[in-house]
């Protein structure tokens, strides 16, 4: 049967960089369409639910709600603007059929507007333009959408995506709750960007009386019913309570018992025992969903990312789901600090085990291994968990935390490719905002991070920096700029392509101080210490042997002894005095200390503390072991 447009619904993805609205806007969206009571006190960016979307203002995970306007149902999908969590965007597009391209009416498109607007443009979606913060000082509308339709035709758009982009501009201040067809006419509500929506975006076209054909976008957990597979309906109707064939990602009819290594198709089938549709910010129990809408399924066993769900009779094989290969590999261990148990709950190298490998299952984005004390860098071996970047990586290591681990885990590492006899590794496009006065040394530390100036542009007062630079260089770039810039730097990087190893370039060059013994730290030693270089550590804290208290002013590690205290004379009975003269110790989030460790070191992480260490604590079997690397090197 031919296919028919659903002109009841609406599939809507919003793209944007980060911090550029996108949450904000869904808030909007919600109160216009009658989501809240007129007096309901609600919270702000409430689909950044995750305490750590909250914490760090960003959105991590995608979500889908549903609102209703003029009688058509639009299913919204609020995706990341990160360029770590891309997973979460690739996947999710496909159950759109056009994106809301949210722009920062000052900024214009930024580094990974390029990431998520490439992908919305593969996928063939329409792009409606909604130019954000237009209340902004300094905003300049006109000159935002020229370079985002410029992007559009650097990015490959067709020329009936960027004719409908240039036809369809919204101007928006979602702070302020308006939108409006032209910068200056007035409007303060939200309803010309839901007339667009509905009069302009393309409905679903398919038939809802075909065989039955829906693919798993995103799978949620549920501590009563289990795995929950989320996606869109492609074709046919889905029902509660009906049989349908499983068909793995990528499989199709005839292949589904290859991977199993059978001469013949082992067919999965599995029972639909609940159906959902999303409800504003709810779910809604339903008996039925129709091709072109959004639902969850539960009651397939080991549902996963990519699986479609099809007609046992007639079953329909769909396109399987890729996502970009992962830049960075970080190598988990159970922790061996003298200090562990006393600050988490579980310690153990099994329950860390379990825990990750439980993470590979919902998590497409991230490739999760165990790997034995060789290849973890002589350590007790542990999980190599392989991401999209820093921030990717340590965004799990605080749901660990959170959730009462305790564990270390060594300096993450790029991964590295050969292709016809050729090293590549991951290059990445970054983008510098600074005072004009400050560029030039912008462009230095790029230059020891092995990183090229690709594009500047000044304005007088500010300068806008564009560099290609190794992955590898970008880690522990970001203290650097802020330092540099006196903290009114604004750095942002994305993936861009592999390129030619670019061989070595300079790493950290000061050496580490490093506790000689199992002791609080006091303030005498450490007022003595501080004039040597940086502490981490205050008066009072835990420290132990091997563990690092502090960066030298110089190279070379130093052993020093954190408790040590003065002898008292008759003239002195406290050292008070020493400990108002100290210097706040310097402290790390997870990020800037997987950034600054070396490659013998640890960051040993528990709910409470983030700490650094040596990854071998006793201090003559470090020499040794220092002494013997150094005999190895020479020997290469």
């Amino acid at each position: 049967m031919p296919a028919v447009l659903q002109s009841h619904l609406r599939n809507v993805a919003i793209i944007a960089h980060v911090d550029h609205g996108k949450t904000t806007l869904v808030d909007q969206l919600l109160r216009a369409t009658g989501a809240y009571r007129a007096n309901q006190q609600v919270t702000e960016r409430v689909l950044d639910s995750n305490d750590q979307e909250r914490e760090r203002g960003i959105t991590i995970l995608a979500k889908n709600i549903s609102i209703t306007y003029e009688g058509v149902k639009i299913n919204v999908i609020d995706t990341p603007g990160h360029a770590d969590f891309g997973g979460e965007v690739e996947r999710v597009l496909k159950m759109a059929d056009s994106a809301l391209l949210l722009v920062d009416a000052y900024e214009g498109p930024m580094p990974q507007t390029r990431f998520v607007l490439r992908h919305a443009i593969d996928a063939g979606l329409r792009v409606l333009l909604v130019v954000n913060k237009i209340d902004r000082d300094g905003a300049d509308p006109d000159r935002a959408v020229n370079d985002s339709l410029d992007l559009m035709m650097e990015l490959g758009a067709s020329d009936e995506q960027l004719e409908f982009a240039l036809e369809h501009v919204v101007y928006t201040s979602a702070a302020e709750g308006y939108a409006r067809l032209d910068p200056d006419d007035g409007n303060d509500d939200m309803y010309p960007l839901l007339d667009m929506i509905v009069g302009a975006l393309p409905a679903p076209d398919c038939d809802p009386e075909a065989p039955l054909a829906l693919q798993v976008m995103t799978v949620d957990h549920s501590s009563y019913v289990g795995r929950i597979g989320i996606g869109r309906v492609f074709a046919g109707t889905i029902r509660a309570g009906e049989r349908v064939r499983v068909l793995k990602n990528g499989e199709t009819a005839d292949t589904a018992g290859d991977a199993a290594g059978g001469d013949a198709p082992e067919p999965r089938f599995a029972q639909v025992k609940q159906l959902f549709t999303f409800d504003y910010l709810g779910r809604q129990e339903t008996d039925e969903v129709a091709a072109g809408d959004i639902g969850a399924v539960v009651g397939i066993d080991g549902v996963d990312i990519g699986d479609v769900l099809t007609s046992p009779d007639e079953p329909q094989s769909l396109a399987p789901i890729t996502v970009d290969p992962p830049t960075m590999a970080v190598v988990f261990e159970a922790s061996t600090s003298p200090l562990v148990g006393r600050e988490g709950t579980i310690v153990g190298g099994r329950q860390l085990r379990d825990r990750l490998l439980r993470e590979a299952e919902n998590n497409v984005t991230m490739q999760i291994t165990e790997v034995d004390a060789e290849a973890a860098g002589g350590g007790v071996g542990g999980i190599e968990v392989k991401g999209r970047g820093i921030l990717h990586l340590s965004v799990l290591m605080e749901t660990l935390r959170r959730e009462g681990f305790e564990f270390q885990v060594a300096r993450p590492r790029v991964l590295l490719k050969r292709e016809g006899g050729q090293l590549l590794e991951p290059i990445e496009q970054a983008v510098v905002e600074c005072p004009d006065d400050v560029s030039g040394r912008m462009i230095e530390i790029f230059g020891e991070a092995g990183g090229m100036l690709t594009s500047m542009e000044s304005n007088g007062s500010h300068a806008h920096l564009e560099f290609s630079i190794p992955t590898r260089g970008i880690m522990g770039l970001k203290n650097r700029i802020l330092n540099a810039s006196h903290g009114e730097g604004v750095f942002y990087h994305t993936f861009l392509e592999y390129g030619p190893y670019a061989g070595d370039f300079e790493k950290r060059t000061n050496g580490a101080m490093i506790s000689m013994a199992t002791e609080k730290a006091v303030a005498y030693a450490l007022g003595t210490l501080q004039e040597r270089g940086q502490l981490f550590v205050a008066p009072g804290d835990d420290c132990y042997e091997g563990m690092v208290v502090g960066e030298r002013s110089r190279a070379g590690d130093m052993e020093v002894n954190v408790a040590r205290t003065k002898n008292l004379g008759n003239q002195r009975s406290s050292t008070a005095d020493i400990a108002v003269q100290l210097t706040p110790p310097r402290t790390f989030t997870l990020e800037e200390a997987l950034e600054y460790i070396a490659d013998d070191e640890l960051v040993e992480v528990t709910p409470e503390s983030i700490r650094l260490r040596k990854r071998i604590l006793d201090t003559h079997e470090r020499k040794k072991d220092n002494v013997r690397r150094g005999r190895v090197a020479k020997l290469q």
